[in-house]
């Protein structure tokens, strides 16, 4: 780092703040403009970030207002875009020398002071160098603070010519000097006022990039339109990657639930079957008793809940759980959206099949374990009965056939399956296997012969039946 530069820079700052001043002359300037830089629409409340990626562009650095927001480590659950102490380490970090920041200015002599820090901005403009201000939006009473990008000055009409990100299209705006000046200037204390400038000189380490993938600026923007949406004050938001956990429980419980059963059960799921985080960012509503659950989910979602637990909504992109039936369902439908990403042909009795293999499970050194659960009692009285299917017509049900036509089997049948596979060390091969090849096993069923080892399925009913039986609950 140049010390000597920066401490120049900041001496100079300092004697524009406190020179004497006299009567506001015209400024002696002439119009300067940088030309074709891009315009870029802000996201809500990124307005500072849209400034930077512009800025980037026009240098050739392929960058978006996302890329921006995540260089200034501000963390996501904020719900927010940059305030100007997180916008200037953004600005830095992207490599840029943004020089001091933060100017004061004495109210009963400002208008010689904001002359001489324009003046500032325009041998920035000079040398071919934007700058981004912080402002009020407009001159209503209650407007808000808003980044813009100056690109330019029309010394003939006295003008700034801006970069608006906050409409589409805002490319080389123009206001008054005067009114610029106006606006500039954030007025927290009655006597001395508060200039923001971020200049934008470049350095030899610019750097910039776009993802197609979720970063922390999506987080953000979701958790700021979720706020929104908050029913209630009593709602905590945690998030947990890849999904998004909100509780009208305590916030020390909503937390708790987040890492022991969310974070727990997502990287276990993740190490032995998920490469891809689910295709949305997905909220999991924790509803902390009966009442909530079914009243929330009218408020939300315009519908009464079809089950007393918990459900998931490709549609919603939500999990919705009753959370104090416990967190078995939690996990269960945890599996649902990794396997809508990850599996997209997956057939209905395996992707709850293994969504409910986890309902009841455990840590197996490191990996997710399924353990015998409430299932196993009703699907012992089948077995008893000789009401279990063949695996064949398990496999070959259509998924209305599986949730509709239901023998009262499918669901602990695919479970148990599912459990005797764990228990032989093959359930990670038969998931990889079937998701490989099914384009010409759409069913499963053939992969199940391939990975068992075994073409008499009915000798390995009669023989996955005894297993079961034997099993306790």
């Amino acid at each position: 780092m140049n010390w000597t530069r920066h401490f120049c820079t900041l001496v100079i700052a300092i004697v524009i703040a406190l020179s004497p001043v006299t009567a506001t002359e015209p400024l002696a300037l002439k119009s300067i403009l940088i030309r074709d830089v891009p315009h870029i629409e802000q996201k809500p409340d990124f307005c500072g970030e849209a400034c930077v990626a512009m800025a980037l562009r026009k240098l050739g650095i392929k960058a978006d207002q996302d890329f921006v927001f995540d260089q200034a480590e501000l963390s996501p659950i904020e719900g927010r875009g940059c305030y100007t102490k997180e916008l200037t380490n953004a600005v830095r970090r992207t490599g840029f020398d943004a020089g001091p920041v933060w100017y004061k200015v004495r109210a009963s002599s400002a208008e010689q002071q904001l002359d001489r820090l324009f003046k500032v901005i325009h041998a920035d403009l000079t040398a071919g160098h934007m700058s981004v201000v912080c402002m009020h939006y407009d001159d209503r009473p209650e407007t808000t603070e808003h980044f813009r990008l100056v690109v330019g000055f029309d010394a003939d009409r006295d003008e700034i010519i801006y970069q608006e990100p906050a409409t589409a299209d805002g490319g080389s705006q123009r206001m008054s000097r005067q009114l610029f000046l106006k606006l500039w200037p954030l007025k927290y204390k009655s006597d001395e006022w508060t200039i923001v400038l971020l200049r934008l000189r470049p350095t030899d380490k610019l750097k910039g990039a776009t993802s197609t993938e979720f970063t922390d600026a999506d987080y953000a923007q979701h958790i700021l339109e979720l706020k929104k949406r908050l029913p209630g004050d009593g709602f905590h938001i945690v998030l947990a990657k890849p999904f998004v956990v909100v509780g009208d429980d305590s916030a020390d419980t909503v937390e708790r639930h987040s890492t022991n059963t969310v974070e727990w059960a997502v990287n276990r799921l993740k190490q032995d079957y998920f490469t891809k985080d689910p295709i949305h960012i997905v909220d999991i509503w924790l509803f902390k008793d009966k009442d909530s659950y079914e009243h929330n989910c009218v408020t939300l979602f315009g519908r009464k809940p079809t089950t007393p637990f918990g459900y998931y909504s490709s549609s919603d992109k939500a999990l919705v759980m009753n959370i104090s039936t416990g967190g078995g369902t939690l996990v269960h439908e945890i599996v649902h959206p990794f396997m809508e990403s990850n599996f997209e042909d997956c057939p209905s009795w395996f992707n709850e099949g293994l969504a409910s293999l986890y309902e009841q499970c455990r840590d197996n050194n490191g990996h997710i374990w399924g353990s015998t659960n409430w299932r196993l009692n009703g699907l012992k009285e089948a077995i008893a009965d000789q009401r279990v299917p063949a695996f064949k017509t398990l496999c070959g049900t259509t998924t209305h056939e599986f949730y509709r036509e239901d023998p009262g089997t499918n669901y602990a049948q695919a479970r148990y399956l599912c459990y005797y596979l764990q228990e032989q060390g093959l359930l990670v091969k038969y998931y990889q296997q079937f998701r490989r090849d099914v384009s010409t096993d759409p069913t499963g069923y053939k992969t199940l012969q391939s990975v068992l080892d075994r073409q008499d399925m009915e000798a390995f009913k009669e023989r996955w039946e005894a297993y079961t039986a034997a099993l306790s609950f």
